[in-house]
C-alpha cells in the first residue's frame, strides 16, 4: 500500500507564504510523476503543479505561475509546494497525487493519493 502523507495546509492572509509538504513512505516514485492538486465543493480537482521526480522537469497551472514552486528533497521522498503571494482564489483543499503516465495530467490518471490539506486564504 503507497501512502502519502501531507502537511502544511492552514490559513494565511492574501499575499503570504504556505509550504505544503507531502511525504511517501519509501522512495516509491523515483523516475515518475508526483504533484499537487486542488479542490473546491462542486468542482473538479484541477491541476496544480507537477514534477517528474527523475528528470526534475516541473509543471504549472497557468493560475499559479511565478507564484508556486514544486520542489523534491535529494533523497525523493518528499515533495513540497512553496505557494507565494496567495489570493482568496487558491482557497482549495490541496491534494498530493503520485504516478501517472504523464505528468501533466487529470486527476483520474494518478494512482495514488494522499488525504488533503486544508489551504485557506483570507482578503
Amino acid at each position: 500500500q503507497v501512502q502519502l502523507a501531507e502537511s502544511g495546509g492552514g490559513s494565511v492572509q492574501a499575499g503570504g507564504s504556505l509550504t505544503l509538504s507531502c511525504r511517501t513512505a519509501r522512495r516509491t516514485y523515483s523516475n515518475n510523476c508526483m504533484g499537487w492538486f486542488r479542490q473546491v465543493p462542486g468542482k473538479e480537482r484541477e491541476g496544480v503543479a507537477f514534477i517528474h521526480t527523475g528528470g526534475g522537469n516541473t509543471y504549472y497551472a497557468d493560475s499559479v505561475k511565478g507564484r508556486f514552486a514544486i520542489t523534491q528533497d535529494n533523497a525523493k521522498t518528499t515533495v513540497y509546494l512553496q505557494m507565494n503571494s496567495l489570493r482568496p482564489e487558491d482557497t482549495a483543499t490541496y491534494y498530493c497525487a503520485a504516478v501517472s503516465i504523464s505528468c501533466w495530467a487529470r486527476a483520474p490518471e494518478y494512482a495514488y493519493w494522499g488525504q488533503g490539506t486544508q489551504v485557506t486564504v483570507s482578503s
